[in-house]
């Protein structure tokens, strides 16, 4: 993939010249990509590789904190995002990486607002207390409300 530039509103294209995030929305408050360092940082290239260098460093611990809370109790997910926000600051690939996500995110919740899909989610949620709680009163109907390492056969 070819961004053509890392100057600030100037779309990214792919090398055959199309467009590479499909939208063309000119939405209010929409910025161009590109890097978001200051000017006196982007005037100077080595500042600027030092100031990309420390922004990935910070992204990347962001994200490894967010995949660490996976499995733990946590908000993973929100703070690998996190990250990904921290590294779209900078770099093309995630600005393009979080646009995709935030288009995803808005069908999602708009398919998620349909009645049917609410019907149907109400429907299966109503069938899983049902499993749940008969397998609770055959749970306690056998052993009674003694907890499970406490049993003697």
């Amino acid at each position: 993939m070819n961004t053509g530039s890392n100057e600030p509103g100037e779309a990214a294209v792919a090398s055959d010249g199309s467009e590479v995030d499909g939208t063309t929305d000119g939405a209010a408050g929409e910025r161009g990509l590109g890097s978001r360092a200051p000017e006196f940082v982007k005037a100077r290239r080595m500042l600027h590789l030092s100031w990309q260098v420390g922004v990935f460093a910070v992204g990347l611990a962001v994200v490894g904190v967010g995949i660490v809370l996976l499995p733990l109790p946590g908000p993973g997910w929100v703070v690998i995002f996190a990250g990904m926000a921290i590294w779209a600051t900078e770099f093309v690939w995630a600005q393009l990486v979080l646009r995709w996500t935030k288009r995803k995110v808005t069908e999602a919740a708009q398919k998620a607002l349909d009645p049917r899909v609410r019907r149907r989610n109400l429907t299966l949620t109503a069938i899983a207390l049902a499993i749940a709680a008969g397998g609770l009163g055959i749970y306690l109907s056998r052993y009674g409300v003694v907890m499970p390492w406490k049993i003697e056969e």
